[in-house]
């Protein structure tokens, strides 16, 4: 089955994904389609396994690596107080790893919440625009460009 997670890691291999922040070890390091809480990010496995528990041990840990090397750098270039990540692969059957920041700018009662708790229409209400959200990614490129062996092999699209 081709997911939309295979469609964007096909694009992001040819340079046609404007999402991609970078390629990292295990995959594709992509700003999400909505910016409701700046600095969403995804990593997309590539080569495209159904879940964590298809790679072999050592890609395992390099995705678990990566997704943590990304969620530093957000951490790093935002004013997000923590990052929520998250697995679940049951709408979309193709390892990705969401990447939240939280703010303490959110409204209290969500705060302790799933970001998935906030209304479809909020989280919508920002999409991904290139021009805006650049200067995020480059950020986040250069973060991680000055970091550690996992990004050693990092690529910018």
């Amino acid at each position: 089955m081709l997911t939309l997670i295979h469609q964007r890691v096909e694009a992001a291999g040819r340079g046609e994904n404007p999402h991609v922040i970078c390629r990292m070890p295990s995959g594709w390091a992509v700003l999400g389609d909505h910016q409701f809480l700046p600095g969403y990010s995804l990593l997309l496995s590539d080569p495209v396994v159904d879940d964590l528990n298809d790679l072999p041990h050592e890609d395992r840990r390099q995705f678990l690596v990566d997704m943590a090397a990304l969620g530093d750098a957000v951490l790093a270039i935002t004013d997000a107080y923590r990052i929520n990540y998250s697995i679940p692969g049951t709408m979309d059957p193709a390892l990705h790893a969401h990447l939240h920041p939280r703010y303490e700018s959110e409204p209290e009662e969500m705060k302790s919440r799933s970001v998935w708790a906030y209304p479809p229409e909020d989280l919508a209400s920002r999409p991904f625009d290139k021009e805006r959200d650049e200067p995020l990614m480059r950020a986040v490129r250069q973060y991680l460009a000055q970091r550690g062996s996992s990004t050693q092999a990092l690529i910018w699209n």
